[in-house]
């Protein structure tokens, strides 16, 4: 169906959490993919279906053994696990070093996830520039998400990005809820003139991420993160199924009284959330 980079450049504006609530809320069949050649943190993050813990040695370093005799699309799901609520990840390494003996991999790793009839792939790729050899999966995508937060030197960063990727991208601020259509509106001036998409938000909401992680104590799904992620997936899905241009974001963080949404749990494997 569809390959999906998220990615970033410098810092840390939560690549991985958006990657997470992107699939918890996904409207079509998806897969995450930790691609990150620094090390993937899924399997320490949140349980397996079963409620125990994720096998770090089964996924992306897994099927990195099997790939030098030839990787192929349909070999992707014999590496992949569920997460609690039956959503499907391919796990990451689970250090920087393992990326050493595996530089060759990324080219078909993206060829292959690119290829999957059955589901849309979400990949976090981390940040981008430490390891030149991501490019090759990068190049395979049909969509590239680069995340940034609205202060000055992670926008700084992005626009350095902007000018070292050569295709078309779309950014997504992660932004404060009090300043959430400012936060917006001012990087989609500062990138206006750049080869940008769309310019969408995800709130940034440190409880909500909490929920995500397992660390339970309210309703995940009237979180703002989820809210604000299940606004991006529809606009990214329709995107990519489309092949046109997503329509602009909401220009404000959702009210609390939006309508409440399904949480990661009530997800189905290989198929985002449930209607």
């Amino acid at each position: 169906m569809a390959l999906i980079v998220l990615a970033a450049d410098k810092g840390a504006p939560g690549v991985t959490t958006a990657a997470t609530a992107l699939g918890a809320v996904w409207p079509r069949p998806v897969l995450l993919a930790e691609c990150d050649p620094s090390g993937g943190d899924l399997a320490y993050r949140l349980p397996a279906q079963d409620g125990g813990v994720l096998n770090p040695g089964r996924g992306l370093l897994s099927l990195g053994a099997v790939a030098r005799r030839g990787l192929h699309a349909e070999q992707v799901y014999e590496h992949t696990q569920k997460l609690v609520g039956g959503l499907d990840v391919l796990a990451g390494l689970t250090n920087g070093e393992q990326a050493a003996g595996l530089t060759w991999l990324w080219g078909p790793l993206g060829r292959s996830l690119a290829a999957l009839p059955q589901a849309d792939v979400l990949a976090d790729c981390g940040r981008l520039g430490l390891y030149p050899q991501i490019n090759d999966l990068l190049t395979e995508a049909d969509q590239v998400v680069l995340f940034t937060r609205a202060s000055l030197d992670h926008v700084a960063h992005l626009r350095e990005r902007l000018s070292l990727i050569n295709r078309q991208v779309g950014v997504v601020v992660i932004a404060d809820p009090r300043s959430y259509r400012g936060s917006l509106d001012e990087v989609r001036r500062i990138v206006s003139g750049w080869d940008v998409a769309f310019v969408g938000g995800l709130a940034y909401d440190p409880k909500g991420a909490e929920l995500l992680r397992g660390q339970w104590g309210g309703r995940l799904d009237r979180s703002l993160l989820v809210r604000t992620a299940r606004e991006l997936a529809g606009r990214l899905a329709s995107h990519v199924a489309s092949g046109e241009r997503p329509d602009a974001p909401s220009p404000h963080a959702p009210s609390s009284h939006a309508p409440s949404s399904p949480s990661p749990q009530s997800t189905r494997g290989r198929s985002g959330a449930t209607p």
